[in-house]
């Protein structure tokens, strides 16, 4: 008996419980399409999260206050996060009777090029609370109003997509000039051309030079409402010279990062005093928080993948029970077909292929299903399809076939022709 009429006895035997096999095949294919799926969830997801860490850059670092007790620091700059402390920042045991705000002095200190080589720029900020903004009749309140310099906006990715940036000259002026988010825009001007207006932010009237690229909310903060003048201005009209809320540190590349970290740590330390792990700062490496993210999204999607597994595993056992039933229905033809000089290997060969067959047409059926499951966003999440999921779903269905139909091929193949011949 040669492999094509192996093959047409297998589809025989398929077709002729069609509802049988179709209800097999749908274990598999709900057990492919759910890892194939919750893997692209993940992968959507971990995406998504390095994409908003990418937006405050890959290459920054954000000095922050941090007060006795180990306590957090002032907001503003660069954003939240995951915080890696400096070296010398650990956790405070005990109150600090010596703990100094982070100064002008100290982030014009970071910018010397011989103690910080790899620092490519250097951002003071302060950021103004309750601000609110006034245009005609107009009015909104501007989540965050932060005073800094021009290279904050290149440090923290936010590009003008109108109008320019305000320059050094703005600064060293105290020029009441401001660039506005969308959101801000929208809310004071709706359809009008905001550059050249001015706003009126608490009483104190800025001139708008230029409209932030849109960049979306991230989590429950939109990061469209905000609005960004020179420092001095800032500090003149709005929050006054006292500390910084935060130092923003650009290093000159994603691979110096962790160098620019030890410069600004030993340069702050020494500006400081700080001796003994009780750093009153702390610092937040984008780049190292964006490599945890990536380990902790990657072992949850991998979690999601195993947890669907079960699902292919259910289906395995399904193909198992149900290729049982189909030997013990077709004993008599098995004893028919070895009688008349069917191999044992025939005999094994069709019911291994049939369960193969079910667990390739399920598979199929799975990647089917779950490719356009993925063009769907699911809980605000767009699947991103990983291809060697889609393989490894697809092979580990075959093997599953292949497994778990072994049991009942073995058995059909094994039955005497005398006693299969009798069986009722």
């Amino acid at each position: 008996m040669n492999q094509l009429e192996i093959l047409r006895f297998a589809l025989r035997g398929l077709l002729a419980n069609k509802m049988r096999s179709s209800l097999t095949t749908l274990g598999i294919l709900i057990g492919v399409a759910a890892v194939i799926m919750l893997v692209a969830i993940g992968e959507g997801s971990s995406q998504s999260i390095q994409r908003n860490i990418q937006r405050l850059g890959a290459n920054t670092l954000t000095i922050s206050p941090q007060f006795s007790g180990g306590g957090g620091g002032g907001g503003g700059g660069g954003g939240g996060g995951g915080v890696v402390r400096a070296s010398g920042g650990g956790t405070n045991t005990g109150p600090r009777t010596q703990a100094r705000q982070l100064s002008l002095p100290d982030a014009k200190a970071l910018t010397d090029k011989t103690l910080a080589p790899s620092v490519r720029s250097v951002s003071p900020v302060v950021t103004a609370s309750s601000s609110t903004a006034t245009y005609g009749a107009a009015s909104h309140a501007i989540s965050q109003f932060v005073g800094t310099y021009p290279s904050y906006f290149e440090a923290v990715n936010k590009p003008v997509t109108k109008g320019t940036y305000f320059f050094n000259d703005d600064v060293l002026a105290a020029r009441k000039v401001v660039v506005l988010g969308q959101t801000v825009v929208e809310e004071l001007f709706g359809t009008v051309d905001p550059i050249g207006k001015q706003v009126s932010v608490s009483g104190v009237p800025f001139t708008v030079v230029g409209v932030l690229k849109e960049a979306g909310s991230t989590g429950m903060q939109d990061a469209d409402d905000v609005a960004i003048a020179p420092l001095p201005a800032v500090q003149q009209s709005l929050s006054g010279f006292g500390s910084l809320n935060s130092i923003v540190v650009q290093a000159s590349g994603a691979e110096t990062t962790t160098a620019a970290q030890a410069e600004v740590t030993a340069i702050l330390n020494q500006r400081h005093g700080i001796k003994n792990d009780n750093a009153d700062y702390r610092i937040l490496n984008q780049a190292t928080l964006q490599e945890t993210v990536s380990a902790a999204t990657g072992t949850f999607t991998v979690l999601l993948g195993a947890v669907a597994a079960i699902s292919l595993l259910v289906g395995g056992i399904g193909i198992t029970n149900i290729m049982l039933v189909t030997v013990t229905e077709r004993t008599r033809e098995i004893g028919i077909r070895k009688a008349i000089g069917a191999p044992r290997s025939a005999i094994l060969g069709q019911f291994l292929l049939e369960a193969t067959l079910l667990s390739l047409v399920g598979g199929l059926s799975g990647v089917l299903v779950a490719f356009i499951g993925t063009r769907f966003t699911v809980a605000g999440i767009e699947p991103v399809l990983v291809p060697s999921s889609v393989a490894l779903a697809l092979g580990v269905s075959v093997g599953i076939g292949l497994f778990f139909g072994s049991y009942p091929a073995n058995r059909a193949a094994k039955l005497r022709p005398i006693q299969a011949l009798r069986h009722e």
